[in-house]
């Protein structure tokens, strides 16, 4: 005789303690250039403009592993030139494990990058102290902002399309 659970015979898909393992990270890719050294590394008499993007991308490798990418591009210029141009693409595996199929989406867009980021800040402040310049140390990133900025695009987006 079988046991049933009130559901038809259907498995809960949660069972257990709710879990999120960082399984390994890794560079993908660093490009940092500076094309008007060392002209651009000499005194200024103005602190440069310093444009920031940061992205979020995520894709499933298997029922609960998932790769979260941060891709930040900074851009510095001061007096008309290019002091430096920075590329990075930082990745990590995630695992999770027993967590509510709503609850996927947001943990791994909010919570798998908010790991990510002191690694990607790290990397980002020893490129430009590399490249000559004062370490750029980013503040800290509203990655649930950034996750409802996308969300309302993307709504916007659908909705336009009806």
């Amino acid at each position: 005789m079988a046991e049933g659970n009130g559901n038809n015979g259907a498995a809960d898909q949660v069972s257990g303690p709710p879990s999120l393992n960082a399984l390994g990270q890794y560079l993908k890719d660093l490009s940092f250039e500076n094309p008007n050294a060392p002209r651009s590394l000499g005194p200024r008499d103005s602190a440069p403009n310093i444009a920031i993007q940061v992205n979020v991308n995520a894709k499933q490798l298997a029922p609960t592993d998932f790769e979260v990418s941060i891709t930040l591009d900074a851009k510095a210029d001061g007096n008309g030139e290019i002091l430096f141009k920075l590329d990075v693409d930082y990745a990590g595996i995630f695992r999770l494990t027993n967590i509510p199929q709503d609850q996927i989406h947001p943990i791994i867009m909010i919570e798998c990058p908010r790991l990510l980021f002191p690694f990607v800040r790290q990397i980002v402040a020893d490129a430009t102290r590399d490249g000559g310049f004062p370490p750029l140390f980013i503040d800290p990133i509203d990655f649930v902002g950034l996750y409802q900025q996308k969300a309302a695009t993307a709504n916007q987006n659908f909705a336009s399309a009806n």
